[in-house]
C-alpha cells in the first residue's frame, strides 16, 4: 500500500434522495449519471477517481497542492457547469413529468480534505483511499450546515496553503466556521462558502 499526503475532493448532489422519490425511475436513471459525468469531464486539475457513489464523486491527487486559487476556481467551474447541464438535461427532457423539477430539487456541495498519510490501495483496475483522512472526509459530509450549496475546507486542508493565501480567501469571500464532533475522532473544524452567488442564471 503506498501513503502519501494527499488531496481528497468529493462533489456531491444535494437533494438525492428527494429528486429519486419525486422523479420516477426512468428520468432519474438518466440524469443522475450524465451530471455525475459532466462533473468528471469537468475536472482541469489532474484529480484522479478512487470511487463513483451514488450521489458523489471521490475525487483524490496526491503530492503537492494545487494552488487555493485553482483549487477554488475548479470547485467553481464543478458548480457552474453542473447548472448548465441540468439546464440542458431539463430541456432535453421536457415532454417529460417532472423535468422543471430538476433544478428546483439537485445541488452541489463540495468537500475539500487533505491527509498527510492516505493510504492508496489497487483493487482491480481502481484506487481505494484509506485511513482516517477518508473517514474525515466523509464525515464533513454529514455536517449542520443549512445552505445546501457550499464548499466546506476542512481546516487541515486551509492549513497547508500560506498565510497571504488564506487571508485572500477571507477577504474576497464570505467565509463561515464551523464544526462537527465525531466519535473516536473529536473535534473536526472547517469553514465554508455559499455557491449561491455563483451559480449561473437559468
Amino acid at each position: 500500500m503506498d501513503t502519501g499526503p494527499t488531496l481528497i475532493c468529493i462533489p456531491d448532489i444535494s437533494g438525492f434522495t428527494r429528486f429519486m422519490g419525486e422523479i420516477d425511475f426512468e428520468l432519474s436513471t438518466k440524469i443522475i449519471p450524465s451530471l455525475l459525468n459532466k462533473i468528471i469531464y469537468s475536472n482541469e486539475i489532474g484529480l484522479k477517481i478512487s470511487e463513483i457513489e451514488g450521489d458523489a464523486v471521490l475525487f483524490y491527487r496526491s503530492g503537492e497542492l494545487p494552488t487555493l486559487k485553482d483549487l477554488i476556481d475548479q470547485c467553481i467551474y464543478f458548480y457552474t457547469e453542473f447548472y448548465n447541464q441540468m439546464d440542458v438535461l431539463r430541456s432535453k427532457n421536457n415532454g417529460h413529468q417532472g423535468a422543471d423539477k430538476i433544478p428546483e430539487l439537485l445541488g452541489l456541495k463540495i468537500i475539500l480534505h487533505f491527509g498527510e498519510e492516505v493510504g492508496l490501495v489497487p483493487i482491480g483496475k481502481n484506487i481505494k483511499l484509506m485511513g482516517e483522512d477518508i473517514i474525515v472526509a466523509h464525515r464533513l459530509l454529514k455536517n449542520t450546515i443549512s445552505a445546501d450549496e457550499y464548499i466546506l475546507f476542512s481546516n487541515e486542508i486551509l492549513s497547508n496553503f500560506s498565510e497571504e493565501e488564506r487571508k485572500e480567501l477571507q477577504e474576497s469571500t464570505d467565509l463561515i466556521a464551523g464544526g462537527i464532533n465525531v466519535d473516536h475522532l473529536g473535534r473536526i473544524d472547517y469553514k465554508y462558502i455559499d455557491l449561491l452567488p455563483f451559480r449561473p442564471e437559468q
